[in-house]
C-alpha cells in the first residue's frame, strides 16, 4: 500500500491534510429566501381571490348552500341580457366622469393658489388636506346635514343669497347623483391637490419669467408653461382617480345606497355588492366583478400605451 508521506532528503515529510471545505448557499437563493414572504402574500391576498374570483364566475352557487354547479359562460351571458347591468354602468360613468372633473378643476386651481406665496400658507395647505383626511362615515353625516332639505347649510345658503327661490331637495331620485358628485368632489379633491403642487414646486422660474418677457398673461403662462409642465402628473391622476371613483363603494352604499336611495346611485360595485349579498347569487356577483376587473385593466392598459407615446413624442 503506498504510503502517503512524502520523502526528502531530511526523511519523510508528513503534510497536513486539508480540511474540507464548507458548503455555502449560493448567494442567489438567498434572494429568492428574502423575496419569498413578499411573493407569498401577493399569491394569498391578491392572485388567489382573483383567480377564485374567475373560477366562481363559471359556477351557479348560493351564498349560503354549500352546493356549486358548473354552469361556463352563462352567468355573462345574463349579464349582457340583463337592463339593470348596462344601467348600472352608465350611472358609474356618469359618477366617475362627473367627480373626476369636478375634482381636476378644483384641485388644479387649489394647487394653483396655495402655490402663491402669502401669509399662513402652511396652515392653509395643511387646512386642504383636512376633507382627504377625515373617515368615511364622519364625511357622510356631514354631508347628509350639509344638504339636508330642512335645515341643510347648502339650502340656507342657497335661498339667503337669492340664487335661488327655492332650494332644490338634495336627496330626492333627481337631484342625488348630483349629490353624491359634490360630496365626492370636496371629499377626494385633496389628492389632486397633493400631486399637482408638488410638480408645481418643481417647475423652474425662469420659465415664467421668459414667458413675461414675450408679453405673455397669467393665463397665456398657465396654458403654455404650467399646463404642459403638470402634464404628466395628470395623466397618472386621472388614471387613479377614475379608477378609484369608478370602484367606488363605502360612500355611494353609506350617503344613498343605505338610505333608500340605493337605485338611482347604483354604479356598478353597488349592483355587485346587492346580486352578491343581497340576492345571495355568488357567482352571478363574481361574473360582475369579473367584468369589472376586465374593464378596468382594459382601461389601465390604454392608458399607460398612450403614455407611453406621449412620453416619446
Amino acid at each position: 500500500m503506498p504510503s502517503t508521506s512524502r520523502s526528502s532528503p531530511l526523511g519523510p515529510l508528513n503534510l497536513p491534510r486539508p480540511e474540507p471545505r464548507e458548503r455555502r448557499v449560493p448567494e442567489h437563493l438567498w434572494g429568492y429566501v428574502l423575496v419569498a414572504p413578499a411573493v407569498l402574500l401577493v399569491l394569498g391576498l391578491i392572485l388567489y381571490p382573483v383567480g377564485y374570483s374567475f373560477w366562481l364566475s363559471l359556477h351557479s352557487k348560493h351564498a349560503y348552500m354549500p352546493i356549486e354547479t358548473f354552469i361556463g359562460l352563462e352567468n355573462f351571458v345574463w349579464i349582457w341580457q340583463d337592463e339593470d347591468f348596462w344601467r348600472s354602468i352608465r350611472l358609474g360613468m356618469v359618477y366617475a366622469f362627473g367627480s373626476l372633473s369636478l375634482q381636476i378643476v378644483v384641485g388644479v386651481a387649489v394647487a394653483l393658489l396655495l402655490n402663491q406665496t402669502f401669509v399662513g400658507r402652511g396652515f392653509v395647505r395643511a387646512l386642504a388636506l383636512f376633507p382627504y383626511m377625515m373617515p368615511t362615515i364622519v364625511v357622510v353625516i356631514l354631508m347628509r346635514w350639509i344638504f339636508n332639505d330642512s335645515y341643510g347649510v347648502a339650502k340656507f345658503l342657497l335661498e339667503g343669497s337669492g340664487l335661488m327661490a327655492r332650494a332644490p331637495v338634495f336627496f330626492d331620485p333627481d337631484h342625488v347623483m348630483l349629490t353624491m358628485i359634490l360630496a365626492s368632489t370636496w371629499t377626494f379633491f385633496p389628492f389632486v391637490v397633493i400631486g399637482v403642487l408638488a410638480r408645481l414646486q418643481t417647475i423652474d422660474l425662469e420659465l415664467y419669467a421668459a414667458a413675461k418677457v414675450d408679453g405673455a398673461g397669467v393665463l397665456r403662462q398657465f396654458w403654455h408653461v404650467t399646463l404642459p409642465q403638470i402634464r404628466g402628473v395628470l395623466f397618472v391622476i386621472v388614471l387613479l382617480r377614475f379608477m378609484f371613483m369608478f370602484t367606488k363603494f363605502d360612500l355611494i352604499w353609506l350617503f344613498a345606497g343605505a338610505g333608500g336611495l340605493g337605485y338611482f346611485v347604483r354604479t356598478l360595485p353597488i349592483y355587485t355588492f346587492v346580486k352578491s349579498f343581497g340576492e345571495l347569487q355568488v357567482g352571478f356577483g363574481a361574473a360582475l366583478s369579473v367584468i369589472m376587473f376586465t374593464m378596468l385593466s382594459a382601461f389601465a392598459a390604454a392608458y399607460f400605451r398612450l403614455f407611453r407615446r406621449d412620453e416619446h413624442a
